[in-house]
């Protein structure tokens, strides 16, 4: 299984265009489960499988629609 990690600039992009305090907040709200970033030297970096993932479960179930 490849580890694709994604820098925050492409998470923001990935998210709609988000600023990098909304992040921030994701991040620190619970009740979010946003995917924990990975650090590298004070950057940070998400694994996409687990950002792809949550973006999933973001979208309703189109079938129940």
């Amino acid at each position: 299984m490849e580890h694709k990690l994604i820098s925050a600039a492409t998470v923001r992009d990935l998210c709609g265009g988000v600023s990098d305090m909304t992040l921030w907040r994701w991040l620190n709200d619970r009740d979010m489960n946003f995917p924990e970033p990975v650090y590298i030297q004070k950057r940070r970096y998400w694994r996409e499988t687990e950002l792809d993932a949550w973006i999933d479960a973001q979208v309703p179930d189109r079938k129940s629609a």
